[in-house]
């Protein structure tokens, strides 16, 4: 039976009810019911049966839903349409005023109980704290959802989980993504409850933490079910979001000709959607692609457009992520002062808790930029915290390229037992790429 009211509460409602219409209990009962059945139900001494409620409802003009829930006829569907819109308005990129909007509706749909609804605003909440840069409050928002699901089916909840994985994952903790990720993929599978768009969810997200922590095959593995998965899934916004994460594997592999056409289908799918923040993570990818390829002045125009278009929607901590691979491409051009002073600028937007992969990048450049200027002092300033952010994110592939510059530069300075340290540090984490500390993959799919 369908969530209702106890039967007192039930009884005080068709009493109020029956009153303001100045019905008797006899004409309320006719014909199916007895005015003494009525006087039980009002005392809140009977649960009614869901058909003597219709009747009752029919007899008092209002909705069955109304009488046995106290919520106003359609109430539920007008909270998920304008839940719809929040969504419709995150998507453009307007975080803030999406912000304000399901706020108002969690709001709504706690005053009137309507679990489900306070689950999808929370979660609407934790994706405007991630596109703002409020990885705590993301993270919070996320688990709230998922805690007001309860004992809703797995699948249901993996929107959630892959919410808080996210959010982790841009907080530095890349372990921790990934087990969150590998965790709820093994559950999903091993008991059978292979829902497409939630196994494309997941294996689209865990792409990016397998990537820096240098867990290469298993991101390509990843990759390889979320393109088997693809044509079951009706979502053209999360196959998009699969297409540009894939093309992160694909770049890694040389194969940069399928890399930019998996972009070019994402981008596709993003301007008929009218998905602003996601089509400039698109422009943001494709720099990255055609800088990977050595296209620079290709490279710098995409991420000068992401840039742009992020800084646009006030989406900070992906904006000051993009500046540091601008400035990388900058630097490679002859353009050092200007990298340099952009990479100042975002620093402080950046941190070993908010984007600490692009935080020890930006520090590793600056170390570049600094040795080009004989400044050795400062050059190792700059690798150490680099390195220092990058060890308690565990990203196993860059540091061990980090260990090699500051190898270099120590034996340069003629501190050779220092080098060899660092040399050694870095060789520790190329010989075990992020795979062994992640466990048993998890079970596979059946694609």
């Amino acid at each position: 039976m369908a969530e209702r009211d106890d039967p007192e509460i039930i009884g005080r409602r068709v009493q109020q009810l029956r009153t303001e219409r100045g019905l008797t209990q006899k004409q309320l009962a006719e014909p199916a019911y007895t005015p003494a059945y009525i006087s039980t139900l009002e005392a809140g001494r009977v649960r009614a049966s869901e058909p003597a409620l219709r009747h009752i409802a029919g007899r008092l003009g209002i909705a069955y839903e109304e009488l046995a829930t106290g919520r106003p006829a359609h109430l539920a569907t007008g909270l998920r349409l304008r839940l719809t819109d929040a969504q419709r308005t995150l998507s453009t990129g307007e975080a803030e005023p999406a912000a304000e909007v399901y706020a108002a509706l969690l709001a709504e749909a706690e005053t009137h109980g309507l679990v489900a609804e306070q689950a999808a605003a929370l979660l609407g909440l934790g994706e405007c704290a991630l596109d703002m840069g409020d990885l705590e409050t993301a993270q919070r928002r996320f688990e709230e959802s998922e805690q007001r699901m309860g004992d809703a089916p797995l699948p249901q909840r993996v929107p959630a989980v892959r919410g808080r994985a996210v959010s982790h994952y841009l907080a530095g903790e890349l372990r921790y993504a990934c087990y969150l990720f590998e965790s709820t993929l093994d559950e999903l599978n091993r008991t059978g409850l292979h829902d497409p768009e939630a196994l494309l969810l997941l294996y689209t997200g865990v792409i990016a933490p397998y990537m820096d922590m240098g867990a290469h095959a298993r991101a390509a593995q990843a990759a390889e079910f979320a393109l088997a998965l693809a044509p079951q899934v009706g979502d053209p916004a999360l196959v998009a979001r699969m297409h540009r994460s894939v093309a992160r594997t694909m770049i890694a592999e040389g194969r940069i000709v399928e890399a930019d056409a998996s972009l070019a289908k994402a981008a596709e799918l993003y301007r008929q959607l009218q998905i602003r923040t996601e089509l400039a993570n698109c422009h943001w990818m494709r720099g990255y692609l055609y800088a990977q390829n050595g296209e620079l002045e290709r490279a710098e125009g995409e991420l000068r457009e992401a840039q742009a278009m992020l800084s646009a929607k006030r989406a900070a901590l992906y904006t000051s992520q993009v500046a540091v691979e601008l400035a990388d491409v900058l630097h490679k051009r002859g353009k050092s002062d200007e990298a340099g002073e952009l990479l100042q600028q975002v620093l402080g937007d950046l941190s070993s808790e908010r984007g600490a992969i692009h935080s020890a990048a930006a520090h590793r450049l600056l170390g570049i930029i600094a040795e080009d200027a004989r400044d050795t002092e400062a050059a190792e300033e700059h690798y150490v915290r680099a390195m220092s952010l990058l060890e308690r994110a565990g990203a196993a592939g860059d540091l061990a390229d980090l260990c090699r510059l500051l190898g270099d530069l120590l034996r340069r300075t003629g501190r050779v037992e220092a080098a060899l340290d660092a040399y050694r540090t870095g060789l520790g984490h190329r010989t075990a790429p992020g795979t062994t500390t992640l466990g048993p993959a998890p079970a596979q799919p059946p694609l």
